[in-house]
């Protein structure tokens, strides 16, 4: 089922479990309204009938009688009795007439002599034109009704009746409460539906669009279209969808173009040693090279030039390998300052041959890191390797430690020069800060890649800084507690 479809299909079922619960409600209310009316309608209609039925109960006809009492013994006769009062309550009406005792007992019935013999009660009482009704709702033959009765003199009744109540259904009366408030419920919940199906299909165009460009941007990003965007700049949860897909569709695009390169890089840096490989080993294959020392220099460079392949595929298979999680760490205490005087005293030959000066700066009471000994080696040595490489020579190469309350930071500084290293780009792959220098020359660029993965992987950061014409390679880790 499509989006569209659901959120109608909701606006539908939200309308009709309103208009549910609103029409109980509202039959309830009506249904208690009808019954108030209805009773009140009967308190007037009994005060009323009470008259005539004293008036009924003289021998005289009651036309001819102006009080509500007889004069003197003339009381009707039983059946004389039974006819005036049956005629009280004219056909056709809801309402029923019966009399009833002082202990609460049907003494006679307009409509049905099964009743005669029944228990009637009425605990309510109202005052009407300064007249009591009594309410309330009895059970008669089986069905329920609203009655309301007046008092009459039981030694005077024929009947010996000491109330007079009339009675209407209860059936009846919630009849009439559906009659008034179905249709109406039934018209209001039309219009209502009506008008939910249009707001919820408004709504649903406006959802569905932006859903539907998200899909149709995601397949252009799965058939190779990393360019593709989506304009949905709304504030709600689907522009933050929107905007995160967006910025996901450039990390995707950044990372195939990173692999292009990266791929790009890899062809042209082997290519060179591969073709020195080629060149000079045919000429040795095909005996151009005559003279012992030209074979001497031949095969030292393809000596060299397989080195770099195997020192090349080493840093790939590193990278390759911190990345995915695969390497093995073996964290430990490690001296720092005695690792970071061993890789000075490492690297010191290529400094002297360019006349850098080497400065060590630490604590004389540094902690132990937590580490991988041989990786936080390898990260240092490349830090001084780099810093060997691209320093201007007779300069100095600034080794700085500072020690923190959870870290120890390292700085490996060195100035730079007319063609200063960006510092964003510092650790990409193949990236060299001078263009000029060559490959043999400088490495092959992978080096503080692999060192900031290496650093992340024990727990630590590296982050390169350019102040002025001084570059700072800074490397935190986190210190032995």
């Amino acid at each position: 089922m499509s989006q569209r479809n659901r959120l109608l299909l909701a606006a539908a079922g939200i309308v009709g479990v309103s208009l549910l619960t609103s029409g109980i409600l509202s039959l309830v209310l009506v249904r208690t309204l009808e019954f108030d009316n209805a009773q009140l309608e009967l308190d007037r209609s009994v005060v009323r009938i009470r008259h005539n039925v004293l008036r009924a109960e003289c021998q005289t006809p009651p036309v001819a009688i102006t009080s509500t009492a007889c004069i003197g013994p003339k009381l009707a006769t039983a059946d004389l009795y039974k006819t005036r009062v049956g005629v009280l309550v004219p056909g056709g009406t809801a309402e029923r007439l019966l009399l009833v005792s002082n202990q609460g007992i049907v003494v006679y019935d307009t409509q049905s002599n099964e009743s005669v013999g029944a228990s009637v009660k009425l605990q309510r009482t109202r005052v009407l034109d300064q007249e009591t009704a009594f309410e309330g709702t009895i059970v008669l033959n089986g069905g329920s009704y609203l009655a309301s009765g007046a008092s009459l003199n039981a030694k005077r009744d024929p009947l010996g009746a000491g109330r007079v109540v009339v009675v209407r259904s209860a059936a009846t009366i919630n009849a009439l409460a559906f009659q008034e408030l179905l249709p109406k419920l039934v018209e209001a919940g039309l219009i209502a539906l009506v008008l939910a199906l249009a707001l919820a299909l408004v709504l649903s165009r406006a959802l569905a669009r932006p859903l539907s460009e998200l899909a149709a941007a995601a397949e252009d990003i799965a058939e190779g279209n990393y360019g593709r965007r989506v304009d949905i700049s709304t504030r709600d949860e689907i522009g933050v969808v929107g905007g995160s897909f967006n910025r996901m569709a450039e990390a995707v695009e950044r990372a195939r173009t990173l692999q292009r390169d990266f791929l790009a890089n890899v062809s042209h840096e082997l290519k060179t040693p591969l073709t020195s490989l080629i060149g000079f080993s045919q000429a040795l294959v095909d005996g151009s090279l005559r003279t012992a020392e030209e074979r001497a220099r031949a095969a030292e460079i393809i000596n060299e030039e397989a080195h770099r392949v195997l020192r090349m595929s080493q840093e790939l298979l590193d990278l390759a390998r911190v990345e995915s999680g695969q390497l093995p760490i073996h964290l430990g205490e490690v001296d720092l300052h005695a690792l970071l005087e061993q890789e000075i005293e490492i690297v010191r030959p290529r400094a002297d041959a360019r006349h850098l000066k080497l400065d060590l700066r630490a604590p004389a009471q540094l902690r132990p890191v937590l580490a991988d000994v041989e990786r936080l080696h390898q990260i240092v040595d490349n830090l001084l390797d780099n810093a060997v490489k691209y320093a201007l020579e007779g300069t100095e190469v600034e080794v700085a430690v500072t020690s923190g309350l959870q870290n120890v930071e390292v700085a490996v500084s060195n100035g730079v020069g007319s063609n200063p290293p960006d510092p964003d780009r510092i650790f990409e792959r193949f990236y060299r800060g001078d263009p000029a220098r060559t490959s043999a020359a400088g490495g092959v660029g992978l080096g503080l890649s692999i060192s900031r993965e290496l650093a992340a992987a024990l727990g630590g950061r590296l982050w390169a800084e350019l102040k002025g014409s001084k570059l700072s390679l800074r490397l935190t880790m986190p210190t032995v507690h």
